[in-house]
């Protein structure tokens, strides 16, 4: 019996006294049982009780590893509160619990592609703690792709924000100096535009709207989102409230902030690209360009020699 075979055996032979200990010590107690019943349920949106028969014990067993696995990577991904955060302000409505969730679908979904290369790659001899290392790391490559497009989502959604800022700056301080209230100008705007800054204008709006006052929930802006510019345009307009300040005269003047804060961010993204440029000019068209010129006379002096 040689090693490899040895140690994929001892492995097979843990993982199933694994699974077998877990699906014992997963056995609903009595508590269990009776808790639903006495108080509502909270927590994880899938958890329930476990003696519902929502589809048999089937999907009572994904329900265990998904509250399972999305504790796992509350554990040791992103912090509950920072990832909140993040997904407020991408807009799209998810909660914590639901992106635990998608991650731990994508972990499973890529532990499922790393079993299917894994025996591909086995039937040419390939070693058994390579395979399950290659395994266990397509699982966690997936599940951090998960918050890699998530932090990509975000980053789209702020640029888009950024880039219609300027124009909302503009359209609120012309609302304002025809004679519109602030909230009046706000609510022009957002009914006239539509956009990710219009989403954010009408959910403070909508704060507004529920009791809260103008300059807290335009606080609430200001603190609630990444981009800067943003940030300083709600609180400007907020201390401008709050004061009593002329607001045609602080909206103009954020204006020009704002316009001059995307000047600046254009110039700063075309030096990048002009430095990302430099990367293939140097690593391939240079080199080619050498070869061509040196290439015809290292031929001809061998040929004359």
């Amino acid at each position: 019996m040689t090693p490899g075979v040895l140690v994929s055996g001892l492995a097979l032979g843990v993982g199933v006294g694994m699974l077998a200990s877990w699906w014992w010590a997963r056995t609903p107690t009595l508590a269990a049982r009776v808790a639903p019943h006495l108080r509502p349920a909270t927590g994880w949106a899938w958890e329930g009780s476990p003696t519902r028969s929502n589809g048999g014990p089937l999907v009572r067993v994904f329900r265990g590893l998904l509250r399972d696995g999305a504790r796992f990577t509350e554990r040791w991904g992103t912090p509950s509160v920072d990832l909140a955060a993040r997904l407020r302000r991408t807009g799209g409505g998810l909660t914590v619990e639901q992106f635990r969730a998608e991650q731990v679908m994508w972990g499973v979904f890529g532990l499922i592609a790393g079993l299917v290369l894994s025996l591909v790659l086995s039937t040419r001899g390939a070693s058994p703690i390579s395979l399950t290392i290659m395994t266990a790391a397509f699982a966690v490559a997936c599940g951090a792709a998960r918050e890699f497009v998530l932090s990509r989502t975000l980053a789209r959604r702020e640029s888009r924000i950024l880039a219609e800022l300027p124009s909302v700056a503009d359209m609120l301080a012309l609302a304002v100096s025809a004679g519109e209230s602030a909230l009046g100008a706000l609510e022009r705007v957002s009914r006239s535009t539509s956009g990710a800054l219009s989403e954010e204008l009408r959910r403070t709006l909508g704060e507004v709207r529920a009791g809260r006052p103008l300059a807290e929930a335009m606080h609430g802006l200001a603190e609630g989102t990444g981009v800067a510019a943003l940030s300083r345009f709600a609180g400007g307009v907020a201390v401008a409230i709050e004061r009593g300040t002329p607001l045609v005269d602080v909206l103009h003047a954020q204006a020009i902030d704002v316009r001059e804060a995307s000047r600046r961010r254009l110039i700063e993204e075309g030096g990048k690209r002009e430095i990302a440029m430099m990367v293939p000019v140097i690593f391939l068209i240079l080199p080619v360009t050498v070869v061509f010129a040196v290439f015809p006379g290292i031929v001809a002096i061998r040929i004359g020699t």
